[in-house]
């Protein structure tokens, strides 16, 4: 059998190649339902409040929605992708005994509710702010500011709401998406602040003004723990600069 792919085919694909740096593959070629399961299998245990509310379809589906999350780069970059943003967010939704880094995902909500806009889905959604700009963000407008508990609630927004936050560069903070893929450069201000590329900076974006330029902390290690056992459950290298112990946080400048 004779077959033909016109010019217009062919640029879309090397189109494709260039943004993606693969070949129409997607996240689900690497978190498979088999991989998410075993990453997160104490989501379901019935001592998670959580329990049943993270499936695979959702992230699936959230997931698609973000074309350059988890495929990006080369098939050791994506997968660094994934174990960094899985480890990030199974540490913000740990409900699992210190130092197993198996507890991932048991957790929707955060245990202190007092604040209306308070930590909701993987990576703890909080602020006013944060709810508007995910709303915008996801597609949904106001919604998430007008109900906030849809994050709490619909596990495919739950998920966007996360993924969001990873692919979104914010004032002066880079996105996460660009500093696991290597495509953050470090201004002078970030070097000088110690804010180097690594895993560490990821954790600075999320959580700096707690956690970094403290020294060794728990809450840290948590996150590194996870994420070396995803890397090792992917088969890829950690890479350098796992912690922020000595780095300012961005709101220092």
């Amino acid at each position: 059998m004779e077959f033909s792919v016109s010019p217009v085919a062919l640029s879309c694909l090397f189109f494709l190649f260039l943004i993606t740096g693969t070949l129409a593959q997607n996240i689900g070629s690497i978190v498979t339902r088999d991989l998410f399961e075993r990453m997160l299998s104490f989501r379901n245990n019935a001592a998670c409040p959580g329990k049943g509310f993270y499936t695979y379809e959702a992230f699936i589906t959230a997931a698609n929605s973000f074309p350059a999350f988890g495929t990006t780069g080369d098939n050791t970059a994506r997968k660094k992708e994934v174990a960094a943003f899985f480890g990030q967010t199974s540490h913000e939704t740990n409900g699992g005994r210190a130092g197993t880094f198996n507890g991932g995902y048991c957790f929707v909500r955060q245990i202190d509710q007092s604040d209306r806009y308070y930590g909701r889905g993987p990576i703890q959604l909080t602020h006013r702010s944060n709810y508007e700009r995910a709303g915008r963000g996801i597609g949904v407008g106001q919604d998430l500011v007008n109900n906030p508990d849809k994050v709490a609630t619909n596990p495919v927004i739950s998920f966007k709401t996360a993924i969001w936050f990873w692919m979104t560069a914010q004032d002066n903070k880079p996105s996460c998406h660009d500093v696991i893929i290597g495509r953050w450069k470090p201004s002078p201000a970030d070097r000088s602040a110690n804010r180097v590329p690594g895993y560490g900076v990821i954790t600075n974006i999320i959580n700096g003004g707690i956690e970094c330029g403290k020294g060794r902390n728990g809450a840290v290690e948590s996150r590194i723990g996870f994420y070396k056992r995803y890397c090792g459950m992917l088969n890829v290298p950690t890479g350098n600069n796992l912690d922020c112990y000595n780095q300012k946080n961005f709101a220092q400048g």
